[in-house]
């Protein structure tokens, strides 16, 4: 019961603060961005309140059919999540084929981990871990090109927020850990923060 308490502290202060933290985003961004970029906030935003919603319900939800269901779900919504955290950072790109073909990429690769969790849920679980991280990770592998224009202010807070959620992996795996699930979610609160520094200093702070 302990455990469910400290998650369920966890879960709700992340929904809290993602509630306010992306209606200050949007509303600091308003007056600053153009309507491709702000529109790239949004899809950003309703990534991360998704992930944090679902989530909170999938990890709280007493065991029965419903939370079975609503595992597909949160699963799935953790491609949503990385996809729109990429799209933001994209917006500011120039326009080349290389930073088309990464969005392009994520995104697709992100329909598909979505639809096998809500076809197939419960199997290749492992598999997914390893395609959550490469996805994640993706962008290094054009970083010249595509994140070489950005604030070194803004790649310090993306890598500091790939390498939590990287590492809180292995808290997400320590299955017979006291807390884990609690510990495990605060580095994705963390991460999540990271992130979400860094699209604000890109999108908001980058530009007063």
């Amino acid at each position: 019961m302990k455990e469910i308490i400290a998650d369920g502290i966890v879960h709700a202060v992340g929904v809290t603060i993602g509630v306010v933290s992306i209606v200050a985003l949007l509303v600091m961004a308003a007056p600053a961005v153009g309507a491709w970029e702000f529109t790239s906030l949004l899809v950003y935003g309703a990534g991360l309140l998704t992930v944090l919603t679902v989530s909170a319900l999938y990890n709280l939800w007493p065991v029965s059919p419903i939370k079975w269901m609503l595992r597909r779900y949160d699963h799935s919504a953790i491609y949503l999540l990385i996809a729109g955290t990429y799209t933001p950072f994209m917006t500011q790109m120039k326009a080349s084929a290389e930073s088309l073909v990464l969005l392009v990429g994520v995104w697709l690769t992100s329909a598909v981990g979505i639809a096998l969790k809500l076809r197939f849920p419960g199997r290749f679980d492992r598999l997914s871990i390893l395609l959550y991280l490469l996805l994640s990770w993706s962008g290094v592998m054009a970083y010249e090109s595509v994140f070489g224009t950005l604030p070194a202010s803004t790649l310090r807070l993306l890598a500091v927020g790939g390498i939590l959620y990287t590492a809180g992996v292995v808290f997400h795996l320590w299955e017979s850990l006291r807390f884990q699930n609690a510990i495990w979610h605060t580095f994705v609160l963390v991460a999540a923060g990271c992130h979400y520094g860094a699209v604000l200093d890109c999108m908001v702070l980058a530009r007063a």
